[in-house]
């Protein structure tokens, strides 16, 4: 709970800062990359991890995983340019990777199915709560302090984190030796990193660049399949891609991944940008969606277990719809109140199919895949995360362009409120109206992506739920 504490005021703490940091350090085009870097990584290490874990044990990866992320957490707060600070945020990466999904698969280990469902829902409670604290947090430093603090609040999380592992976690050492799969390890790094950056990159590389990666990354994945069918333990087990609910539930850890990056990362852009609040008003927006995220993730564990997953699920994935909506219609002139309410029905939506996600994959695997299999579902998530950002951003930019020349200098007056008091009336209202165009187009992408989580919810065994899941792996 400590490590998804950490994980958690990290990533929202980050969003609410991230218009003054653009706004310091300039260079508006590379906006996605700063949460793309971080995501990229983490998302491709995230099976690794995973894999050692079920190899060699929880602690000791766990250990090397969290102490990296604390690593690049403070060379975050020392970046003086938005380059090194996408470079540290991408060591952050790979630390992020071990941490909260080996917190859930800890879980997954020392609880039976029925009560996993109730505590990896208060895990999920843990994570809004925490979230809470990130956005209010976040804004009270940057206007109290200053933005590199916001990465040094990781630091006595972290260590705190650490300690309680190494004194109340007690495990078995693995009984015999294995042999770690290096080349499955180099080749989906290689791949999982190339697809990702074309992603991310997509808007700001040129065509043949975008290509090139793209087809690299391929081509290594095309690789890794052919290798991990040969190997007697492979780092990434495309077996478990043959349980009907692992697959669902990592697909639909794709999309909601890529519904909550529309969400986290630029709904305080538009409060900020558009709507021309402070960042405290930015963080209390999007802390209601950690609000409800909380709430929901608690609810959705007792609902599974008087229902089943697949209702749970769909529950969700209609609340998503419903939050995306609600962000759809927002407009300048709808205040902060209504960007609040969106984002705490995307809460809602999320709490529901995170948790029942989760649950699902760790009931329909043995203990002996099971930190693979939350991996691959929480793999699947950040790469969603990773796409939605990359897409997000693209979408966001293109329509700046189109109406807006020399974005970049401009964006970054009007997302600073005292640059933004110099500018005109009218040069305001344009730019705010660019803006808010782009972003409902963001979320009108989302919609679409709930409607499509909708469908995977559907597809789930009907009476699957965590009293139910024999004959179901």
């Amino acid at each position: 709970m400590m490590a998804t504490f950490m994980a958690a005021v990290e990533s929202t703490i980050v969003a609410t800062a991230m218009p003054t940091i653009v706004a310091d350090l300039g260079e508006f085009r590379l906006f996605t990359w700063v949460f793309g870097a971080y995501l990229l990584t983490q998302a491709v290490s995230v099976p690794i991890y995973g894999r050692l874990a079920d190899l060699y044990g929880r602690k000791r990866i766990f250990f090397a995983g969290a102490g990296l992320f604390l690593v690049g957490s403070t060379l975050c707060g020392f970046a003086r340019g938005m380059l090194t600070l996408i470079l540290f945020r991408a060591v952050q990466g790979v630390g992020a990777g071990a941490v909260q999904p080996l917190a859930y698969t800890i879980v997954g280990d020392i609880y039976t199915p029925t009560e996993r469902a109730r505590l990896q829902g208060l895990l999920s409670g843990v994570f809004g709560v925490a979230a809470v604290v990130g956005p209010s947090l976040g804004a009270f430093l940057v206007q109290e302090a200053s933005w590199p603090v916001v990465f040094w609040v990781n630091l006595p999380i972290g260590a705190a984190a650490i300690a309680m592992i190494a004194l109340f976690l007690h495990e078995e050492p693995p009984a015999r030796r294995h042999r770690i799969d290096y080349q499955g390890s180099l080749l989906l790094l290689l791949g999982g990193g190339l697809v990702m950056t074309a992603l991310v990159g997509a808007a700001s590389f040129g065509r043949a660049t975008v290509a090139l990666f793209a087809g690299g990354g391929a081509a290594a994945l095309g690789l890794l399949l052919w290798h991990e069918r040969r190997v007697d333990e492979p780092m990434l087990p495309l077996t478990l891609w043959r349980n009907r609910v692992v697959a669902l539930g990592s697909l639909g850890g794709f999309t909601i991944g890529a519904i909550m990056i529309g969400v986290a990362g630029f709904l305080p852009t538009y409060v900020q940008g558009v709507m021309g609040r402070s960042a405290g008003t930015a963080g209390a927006a999007l802390g209601a969606m950690s609000v409800s995220w909380a709430v929901a993730s608690v609810i959705a564990g007792r609902v599974m277990i008087r229902t089943s997953f697949r209702l749970t699920a769909i529950i969700g994935s209609v609340t998503l719809i419903t939050g995306s909506a609600a962000l759809i219609a927002m407009s300048p002139r709808s205040g902060p109140l209504w960007a609040g309410v969106g984002a705490l029905l995307i809460g809602i939506g999320m709490g529901f199919c995170n948790t029942t996600y989760l649950v699902a994959v760790q009931a329909s695997v043995s203990l002996r895949e099971r930190g693979a299999a939350t991996a691959s579902s929480m793999f699947m998530r950040l790469v969603g995360q990773a796409g939605g950002a990359a897409l997000f951003g693209a979408v966001l930019n293109a329509g700046m362009l189109r109406q807006v020349p020399q974005v970049d200098a401009t964006v970054e007056r009007l997302m600073d409120p005292a640059l933004r008091a110099g500018l005109g009336a009218a040069e305001v209202a344009r730019l705010s109206a660019a803006m808010a165009g782009a972003l409902a187009h963001v979320y009108l992408i989302s919609a679409v992506l709930g409607l499509i989580a909708l469908g995977l919810a559907a597809a789930l065994p009907a009476r699957l739920s965590p009293t139910r899941t024999a004959g179901h792996g």
